[in-house]
């Protein structure tokens, strides 16, 4: 089993999520994804945060539909090695700025401000909502198998 490892080190569980749980997960991100679009200009590391968020919420929507939560301390890491195990090493480029986004958005919210300029929030805007999209991808193809109704 591809998740073995997480769970045996307990940063995962089983979970049976409903479909609206899911459905909410991915409403929160493209709700993100179209805030951060409109402050880009405003505020260029409050909407690489945002950015950030689209992704997280989207992995752990694919988390549940895959049976699965985190749990535990340092979800967010657990977050993108769930989906680094999900997607393959294909869209490897996608988690690992994934997890790069996750430590400089730690920095932009506990540490220090302005440390993302506007172009570089432009360019992870389109890589985010290009994960998205593949992560939502894959969940609708999840829900045909789970669910052949």
């Amino acid at each position: 089993m591809a998740y073995e490892k997480l769970l045996k080190q307990g940063r995962i569980k089983n979970y049976d999520a409903s479909e609206q749980e899911i459905q909410r997960l991915l409403d929160i991100a493209s709700r993100d994804l179209s805030t951060a679009r409109s402050i880009v200009s405003i505020d260029p590391d409050w909407a690489y945060n945002i950015s950030y968020n689209a992704m997280h919420q989207s992995s752990r929507a694919l988390m549940l539909r895959m049976g699965f939560r985190p749990r535990g301390s340092a979800q967010h890491a657990t977050v993108i090695q769930f989906v680094n195990k999900t997607i393959g090493k294909e869209h490897k480029d996608f988690t690992a700025l994934f997890d790069q986004m996750r430590r400089k958005r730690n920095r932009a919210v506990y540490e220090t401000a302005k440390i993302v300029g506007e172009k570089e929030t432009i360019e992870t805007l389109s890589l985010a909502h290009d994960f998205v999209t593949l992560l939502r991808d894959l969940i609708n193809q999840e829900e045909s198998y789970t669910d052949p109704s």
